[in-house]
């Protein structure tokens, strides 16, 4: 699973996760993209998931390009516990999705195999999906 290999700060506030994705919307590595519709969280447990479902789908043809990496540590306090006591512990980490975001890129395959593999890999994942292709710019 994916996770940061040094942090600064072991436990950081949850943000807002409000606006659409100004960076990381286009689709610039690969021929095809999957792109968020809706904003969340996505935990390296389903960022792998999602990768899995890709290559198995693809048999490892092509490139699998993922745009996303969790960086934002969680934290949750163990269950029964009272009030109070600070923070808890960290728990797991996960990549802030805004809606716009191209999550993941495929390049040198057809495109109906794309298509069928990111439809796979979108059912990992806690967000609305779209499938979505490079813009030719002439």
């Amino acid at each position: 699973m994916l996770m940061p290999s040094r942090e600064k700060f072991r436990k950081v506030h949850r943000g807002n996760r409000r606006g659409i994705a100004c960076r990381g919307n286009k689709v610039n590595f690969g021929d095809f993209g999957l792109k968020a519709m809706t904003g969340g969280w996505v935990t390296s447990r389903q960022i792998e998931a999602a990768r899995v479902a890709i290559n198995r789908h693809i048999k490892r043809r092509g490139k699998v390009w993922i745009r996303v990496f969790p960086h934002k540590p969680v934290t949750s306090k163990p269950a029964e516990t009272r009030m109070g006591g600070g923070k808890g512990a960290p728990e797991m980490h996960v990549a802030v999705v805004k809606p716009g975001h191209v999550m993941f890129e495929l390049g040198g395959i057809p495109e109906e195999i794309a298509r069928e593999a990111f439809r796979l890999a979108g059912h990992k994942l806690p967000l609305k999906v779209s499938f979505t292709r490079r813009d030719e710019i002439v």
